[in-house]
């Protein structure tokens, strides 16, 4: 069975301004359950993270002045949310999650997080919505408890994944990949192991054509034991922060290949959601959606 993480925080209440981000973290398992793709059963509630994992990844003056509320006015301004201690426990929450999925991962393959992909936090900051970098974390949890080896993060949300970048840029035992926009959010970027950067207004061949033609190397020559993707829906046309030239129906196969190589080479796999931000929430929850529904076509 399908394991997602999801709990009710996840819909964290914010300021006017704020709160449309957060609508689909409501809406996905909503229209999950509507059409029969899931069950209540697929669903699990996470805890919040031990401090201890956190601390594994992110300095422990970042991690202080965060649960303590002390994040400066410059840094809350690039994390981009009002800081308060409802959202911090929404990240220790969605961070446990994501470790949590890693084992129903070794049951069943897949699992899932309705949140998460905060790819954009550092060891020792917060930018772009993200507070804790759940990918990171749980990697980092992994190889500790010698569960794995070798770590493949496939990241393919539109935006680069700097953060996660940053926090393994010395560390072997994780291969970063990420497909981004070449003229997009963050204006700097770190240098991943492997970063491709796309045009503007990338259409459906030339993204899938670049994808056919690198993972499958990359899982050759990296010979992964375990597989983080993040999987950001704001590689869509529509979406009004992503600026390439995507289908729904383009995204689907981006998915669907993603999905396809883990079940060949039989690498267990989590996946975090990432962002979107297509003006019509109907077209974030639909490509949200269809990875759902592809994980449960492939795998169960």
């Amino acid at each position: 069975m399908l394991k997602i993480a999801y709990s009710t925080i996840y819909q964290h209440p914010l300021p006017e301004g704020h709160r449309f981000p957060m609508l689909k973290y409501e809406l996905i398992p909503e229209q999950l359950l509507y059409e029969g793709t899931c069950t209540p059963e697929n669903f699990f509630s996470p805890t919040p993270i031990d401090e201890y994992w956190i601390l594994k990844t992110h300095t422990k003056q970042y991690w202080e002045d965060l649960k303590n509320l002390r994040i400066d006015a410059k840094m809350i301004r690039k994390i981009g949310f009002p800081l308060s201690e409802q959202l911090v426990l929404r990240e220790k929450i969605i961070t446990q999650g994501t470790i949590d999925a890693c084992h129903y991962a070794f049951q069943n393959s897949v699992a899932m997080n309705v949140a998460g992909g905060t790819h954009h936090a550092y060891t020792d900051r917060g930018e772009g919505f993200c507070l804790l970098n759940d990918v990171a974390i749980a990697s980092n949890y992994l190889l500790e408890n010698q569960l794995t080896t070798k770590i493949l993060v496939i990241d393919l949300d539109v935006h680069q994944g700097n953060g996660t970048a940053e926090i393994f840029q010395h560390n072997t035992n994780v291969f970063t990949f990420s497909m981004h926009g070449k003229e997009n959010y963050p204006l700097h970027k770190e240098k991943s192991d492997l970063d491709i950067e796309l045009p503007t207004y990338t259409t459906d061949t030339q993204y899938l054509n670049l994808l056919y033609e690198t993972l499958p190397r990359l899982i050759n020559e990296q010979k992964p034991n375990f597989l983080f993707y993040i999987s950001g829906v704001d590689i869509l046309e529509t979406d009004k922060l992503g600026k390439l030239s995507m289908s729904i129906q383009g995204c689907y196969k981006r998915d669907e290949f993603v999905f396809e190589q883990a079940s060949k080479n039989g690498l267990p796999m989590v996946v975090s959601m990432g962002g979107g931000y297509s003006p019509q929430i109907r077209d974030i929850v639909e490509a949200h959606c269809n990875t759902f529904r592809l994980a449960n076509k492939i795998f169960f």
